[in-house]
C-alpha cells in the first residue's frame, strides 16, 4: 500500500472525515486530500501528529509496501568516452576553445566528484554533460561549449580566470557563472550574482543547462534540504533566465527543451522531497 493509501485506511478506521482530521491537525481538509492521493507527503510535524491522532506508528505509515526489483545502478556513461568524443567533436568542428579546454577541465576536476560516492561519479561528468547537451541540442558556439567546460572551475578549484587558456568572451562568461558561497550568507548574494548573469545571454545558457543537469541527477547525493533549496532558487533565479535565453532567436529550441526537463523535474520533487 502506499502512504495514501494507508492514510486513508487508517482515517476511516478512526471514524474520521477528512475535514475532521484536518481539523485535530489545524490543516485544510486539501492539504489531507492531496496526503491520500500521494500528492504530497505531511510534514515532520504533521507526520507525528497524524501518528497519535490516527492511533498508528510512524513505520507502518511510511515503509513503503511496493514491491521493487530493481538495483540503483552507477553512473550511465563513461567519462573517459564522454571526454574522447567531445574531443573528436571540438576537432570536427573546429572548435578551438573547446579543445584547449578539455584538458585544463579534466585537471582542474581531477579528484573531485559528484556525490558522496567516491568511486562512482567523477566530476567533470557535469561540465561533459552541458557540453554534450549543448551540442545535442544544435548549439555549435565554441565559446559557449567551451564555457560550458570551464563553467566551474574558477569557483570550484581555485584557478584564476587569467589562468585559463582561453579567448575573453570565454572567460568573461566563466566570471559571471562563477561565485564562492562557502562561510557567507548563500541568499544575500545571489541576487547580486543572477543580475550578472541576466547580463549575458552566454552565461544565462550555461546556468540554465547547468541547473537542468543538477536537477536531474541530485537525487544521487543531494541531501533534502539541498534539493528543497534547489526547487527554491530554480523557480526564482533560474527560470526567469530563459528569457534571456530566448532573446537569442536560434537557441528558441533549446529554451523549450530546458523549460520542459525544468518544470517536470520540479513538480516531481516538490512531490516526493
Amino acid at each position: 500500500m502506499t502512504f495514501g493509501e494507508k492514510l486513508t485506511k487508517a482515517r476511516k478506521e478512526a471514524g474520521l472525515t477528512q475535514e475532521k482530521l484536518a481539523e485535530r491537525l489545524f490543516v485544510s481538509f486539501q492539504a489531507v486530500s492531496t496526503w491520500e492521493r500521494d500528492e504530497n507527503l505531511p510534514d515532520t510535524d504533521h507526520l507525528v501528529r497524524l501518528s497519535r491522532v490516527l492511533n498508528i506508528s510512524l513505520d507502518t505509515l511510511l515503509r513503503n509496501d511496493i514491491p521493487r526489483d530493481w538495483e540503483l545502478g552507477t553512473y550511465p556513461f563513461s567519462p573517459e568516452r564522454t571526454y574522447t568524443q567531445l574531443k573528436t567533436k571540438a576537432d570536427a568542428l573546429g572548435l578551438r576553445q573547446t579543445r584547449a579546454a578539455l584538458p585544463l577541465m579534466r585537471e582542474k576536476h581531477a579528484g573531485q566528484y559528484r556525490s558522496p560516492r567516491k568511486d562512482e561519479i567523477p566530476y567533470i561528468v557535469h561540465p561533459m554533460a552541458l557540453a554534450c547537451h549543448a551540442l545535442a541540442m544544435g548549439i555549435r558556439d565554441d565559446d559557449i561549449i567551451a564555457a560550458a567546460l570551464l563553467h566551474d572551475v574558477v569557483e570550484d578549484t581555485q584557478t584564476r580566470p587569467e589562468e585559463l587558456p582561453v579567448n575573453d568572451r570565454v572567460r568573461k562568461t566563466v566570471i559571471l557563472l562563477s561565485h564562492n558561497t562557502y562561510g557567507t550568507d548563500r541568499e544575500s548574494i545571489l541576487p547580486e550574482y543572477f543580475a550578472g548573469i541576466r547580463s549575458d545571454p552566454h552565461a544565462a545558457l550555461i546556468k540554465c543547462l547547468d541547473r537542468c543537469d543538477n536537477l536531474e541527477t541530485m537525487a544521487c547525493g543531494f541531501t533534502r534540504s539541498k534539493m528543497a533549496r534547489y526547487v527554491t532558487e530554480t523557480e526564482k533565479y533560474i527560470l526567469p533566465l530563459l528569457d534571456v535565453v530566448k532573446s537569442v532567436p536560434e537557441w528558441s529550441d533549446a529554451v523549450y527543451l530546458m523549460r520542459y526537463r525544468m518544470l517536470t523535474l520540479l513538480e516531481t520533487f516538490k512531490r516526493l522531497i
